[in-house]
């Protein structure tokens, strides 16, 4: 991602702080490039474990051109799909944690190779796309049936 899909992505993270200008301000500065924002806003965000959450990209991935904003942390532990406010109030499903009203994410600069343990596997656009609720749980739903088909095989 370059110059205005880069400067419209941050534009449209930093809408969600409850200072924009500020955020921008701390986040280009900032040497790690991270800023931490309120969930519920403009995205919730469902958490998924990596072993789930990347089968699940990949289905994601055959069904649509592009999602919508996903975070891998930690080693890929964890991804962290962006999903309409108020998804994650309403979510209920096994190992998935929501962020929603009243949490904060670690999220890094779009267009910035991360300095630090998150980073962008599937980068904002600015346009205020996200991930489509229904299309993920069938992502879900189909990867975690793939996990449990190559476990009964004695595959990983």
């Amino acid at each position: 991602m370059a110059g205005a899909g880069v400067k419209a992505a941050v534009e449209w993270l930093a809408s969600a702080a409850p200072d924009p200008d500020a955020c921008r301000w701390e986040w280009e500065r900032d040497p790690r490039g991270i800023a931490l924002l309120p969930a519920g806003r403009r995205w919730d965000v469902l958490i998924l474990p990596g072993e789930l959450g990347h089968p699940t990209l990949d289905v994601l991935t055959r069904l649509v051109d592009r999602p919508g904003p996903v975070l891998s942390d930690f080693g890929e532990a964890r991804m962290g799909f962006f999903v309409p406010p108020g998804t994650a109030a309403r979510w209920v499903g096994t190992g998935v944690r929501g962020a929603g009203q009243g949490t904060w994410i670690v999220v890094p600069y779009p267009g910035r190779e991360a300095a630090g343990a998150v980073r962008w596997l599937i980068p904002p656009d600015g346009s205020g796309a996200l991930n489509d609720v229904m299309l993920l749980e069938l992502a879900m739903h189909e990867a975690a049936a793939g996990r449990a088909g190559r476990a009964g095989r004695g595959e990983n």
